[in-house]
């Protein structure tokens, strides 16, 4: 390592150049000459001495607490590894991105998705400088798509902000162009229990003993699968399986091809299920929903109309988010708000949901939409036409403080989702700053450099994917480029 004197001399060619270490990021700009001058006494070096000493000594002395961050211009992106963290029951893998100066950034894939998404991406980066962070995003965005397929595209993007801010010494947000806040309001999505007097119990607690002042809750038709009378086509489907992904399966056919109907014992009961809901929280807390199960559009109108007295917050995912005019016709036919766009890759989708009045809020979660620019991008355009933007979100703490830059730097942003509320590791899978990562319903946006949060070893080990124990190892077998990507002839 050298030290600051060396560096100094350096800058003036006289001396041969070293790369700087990661801890020199974290070093925040200390006292100038005159400070320093003013203050000999405290620092154990006489003035007397401090004028007669060596001008190495005099400029170690002197910079001992000025800032150091990387070279920006020099650096260069050296290696790729990941970690597969277990978020509950849900894999989340976890990359990091290391450079020639020996400061790294580290991204998520989506949960859900495979490591592999991201490591693919490796050779395709290897050499290239790091703060490029848009061209690195134009070169790669190809290799993504819809849903957990833009997972590893994402996470290479909000490593290269991490990284990026780490360089540059200031908060991912301030290279987004600052922040319109300094809290981001999250909703806590609370999966759904079968006793509605039970899970109304368990969403008030989240309002009076955590301190959340927007909520999300699940009411889908999977409940009224051993109900009879509430269902039509329910003998052909399981819809218990709303999760399975095989094809042909209930869970894994699109909603208008299942031709499943709810009957009005059916839309009672979902009703009432979501009337406790509501009486338990009251009326000035915002309680939006989502997972009904896969119906048409005309079943999704009259499950809004149903609810419509309950004044909930939004409707979420009624339908697949591509259906753009069945979208439209469900938004005029209901007075209760629509969202989607949780899987939704790029801005271009969003732009036609937002031209065409097809939803009131769109919803994109930053680990598929494209990351912290794009989703920035995406929120912009939606609000030069009056449309919010909530935010989706289910992961480990790294993505969530993507999300938390990106919402600071957005002015239309409503609600971040928090779907980890109720687990007790979440927040130690990052280590400590000088502020904590929620506060009763609040994300608090840091002023460390890049995302802010760094992971703490000794917890991640404990919470690895059990078919995969491998921590940050190296990927040598990923370096390999072997194919012709352009697009264009």
């Amino acid at each position: 390592m050298t030290t600051p004197s060396q560096r100094y001399l350096q800058k003036f060619g006289l001396s041969d150049p070293a790369p700087n270490s990661v801890e020199q990021t974290d070093q925040q700009a200390g006292p100038n000459r005159r400070d320093f001058i003013k203050n000999v006494g405290m620092t154990g070096l006489a003035l007397g001495a401090f004028i007669n000493a060596p001008i190495t000594q005099t400029i170690e002395h002197s910079t001992s607490k000025v800032n150091r961050a990387s070279a920006p211009s020099d650096l260069k992106i050296t290696d790729m590894r990941y970690a597969v963290v277990m978020n509950g029951g849900g894999r989340c893998p976890v990359i990091r991105i290391d450079t020639n100066q020996g400061i790294y950034g580290l991204g998520e894939v989506r949960d859900g998705a495979n490591w592999r998404y991201a490591l693919f991406l490796k050779s395709r980066i290897m050499g290239m400088n790091p703060c490029s962070v848009e061209m690195i995003f134009k070169k790669i965005k190809q290799f993504g798509f819809h849903g957990r397929q833009a997972g590893g595209v994402c996470a290479v993007e909000m490593a290269l902000w991490d990284l990026a801010g780490k360089a540059y010494n200031v908060p991912a947000y301030q290279l987004l162009g600052g922040k319109y806040r300094d809290k981001i309001r999250l909703y806590a999505d609370t999966p759904r229990l079968n006793d509605p007097v039970a899970f109304a119990a368990k969403m008030k607690d989240r309002v009076e003993s955590k301190g959340y002042t927007f909520l999300k809750m699940d009411f889908g038709i999977e409940s009224l699968h051993k109900i009879p009378g509430t269902l039509s086509n329910n003998n052909f489907w399981d819809v218990s399986k709303q999760w399975e992904n095989t094809q042909m399966t209930y869970g894994g056919t699109e909603h208008p091809f299942t031709q499943v109907q709810i009957t009005d014992k059916g839309l009672e009961i979902l009703a009432d299920y979501v009337g406790k809901v509501r009486e338990a929280v009251g009326y000035e807390i915002p309680l939006s929903s989502d997972h009904y199960g896969h119906f048409d559009k005309n079943n999704a109108i009259r499950l809004g109309r149903a609810v419509e007295k309950y004044r909930l917050a939004w409707l979420e995912d009624l339908i697949p988010w591509k259906y753009t005019e069945d979208w439209k016709e469900i938004s005029q036919a209901i007075e209760t708000p629509t969202l989607t766009g949780e899987d939704i890759y790029l801005k271009e989708e969003f732009i036609k949901l937002v031209d065409h009045r097809a939803v009131d809020l769109i919803h994109p979660d930053l680990a598929s939409s494209g990351g912290l620019l794009e989703t920035k991008k995406i929120g912009d355009y939606a609000e030069e036409r009056g449309v919010a933007m909530a935010m989706h979100f289910a992961g480990t703490p790294i993505s969530f403080m993507a999300n938390v830059h990106c919402a600071a730097a957005t002015q239309n942003f409503v609600a971040l989702e928090h779907h980890s509320v109720d687990l007790a590791y979440w927040e130690n899978l990052v280590k400590k700053t000088d502020v904590p990562l929620i506060e009763k319903g609040f994300a608090n946006v840091p002023n460390r450099p890049g995302l802010g949060v760094d992971l703490n070893d000794e917890e991640v080990k404990k919470h690895l994917d059990p078919e995969d124990q491998s921590y940050f190892k190296p990927t040598p077998e990923w370096d390999q480029f072997r194919s012709w990507d352009r697009l264009w002839s």
